[in-house]
């Protein structure tokens, strides 16, 4: 197996990759928040499901640590 980070790749379409999960993840919170829609996620290997009030709070603490763009 290839220890190289992602974003060193050479393929482009891989080396983006990375970007589009985040782009995709971001719409699916405003998506469960919109319509109200719990959000099941994989946190630290355990499955969760966040509540639309809960999401916010989430995507807010996120967004404040800089982790999304």
């Amino acid at each position: 197996m290839n220890k190289r980070s992602i974003v060193e790749a050479r393929d482009a379409d891989l080396r983006l990759s990375i970007v589009a999960l985040e782009r995709a993840a971001r719409r699916a919170r405003e998506l469960a928040a919109s319509t109200g829609t719990a959000l099941i996620v994989s946190r630290n290997g355990a499955i969760e499901c966040l509540e639309p009030s809960a999401q916010d709070d989430a995507a807010q603490a996120k967004d404040s640590d800089g982790e999304n763009p």
